[in-house]
């Protein structure tokens, strides 16, 4: 079992508005690997970096991951920084891997600045732009597609990908 697509991208990409949107027109199951950790900590993401910090978050994140490539057959959105971890990357290889890509004025208007994401907590429009230029090379280095989402509706978004999955 594998989910039918991975979604990647940047925080104010639109992986879980999309991937919902798509998981839908599919008649498939949608997953956000954030809630499914959220749900196994059971606590809000950013209590568990202030409690247990980022170390503990990205071990959980690897985890969690890992056995919903192996066990969700749906839509499944990973969170934003999962790309980073080299472990995950080689899991993905495997994956029908859909990269949603932004800009950063796109990123900046849907995401707002700080709005209890734990990364982007001092000076978010700065580390909005370093995770961007850090993250972008590794979420197409595991794309399968590569979908732009800067100036677009997200149900506009949805029909592209609904699209090539369904071939």
């Amino acid at each position: 079992m594998a989910p039918v697509a991975v979604f990647v991208g940047s925080p104010g990409a639109g992986k879980t508005t999309v991937g919902s949107a798509v998981a839908a027109a599919l008649g498939v199951p949608f997953a956000d690997t954030d809630e499914l950790i959220e749900a196994r900590a059971g606590k809000p993401i950013p209590e568990i970096f202030f409690d247990d910090g980022e170390d503990a978050f990205r071990a959980m994140e690897r985890s969690v991951i890992a056995d919903a490539l192996a066990e969700f057959d749906g839509i499944l959105s990973l969170g934003g920084g999962a790309i980073l971890d080299e472990g995950t990357r080689a899991l993905l290889a495997s994956q029908n891997v859909v990269y949603l890509s932004v800009e950063l004025s796109d990123a900046v208007k849907r995401v707002g600045l700080g709005s209890g994401r734990p990364l982007l907590a001092v000076n978010p429009r700065a580390t909005l732009k370093y995770l961007l230029d850090q993250r972008r090379p590794l979420y197409a280095s595991v794309a399968t597609h590569t979908i732009g989402t800067d100036g677009r509706e997200p149900e506009e978004i949805a029909d592209e990908v609904a699209a090539l999955l369904k071939v």
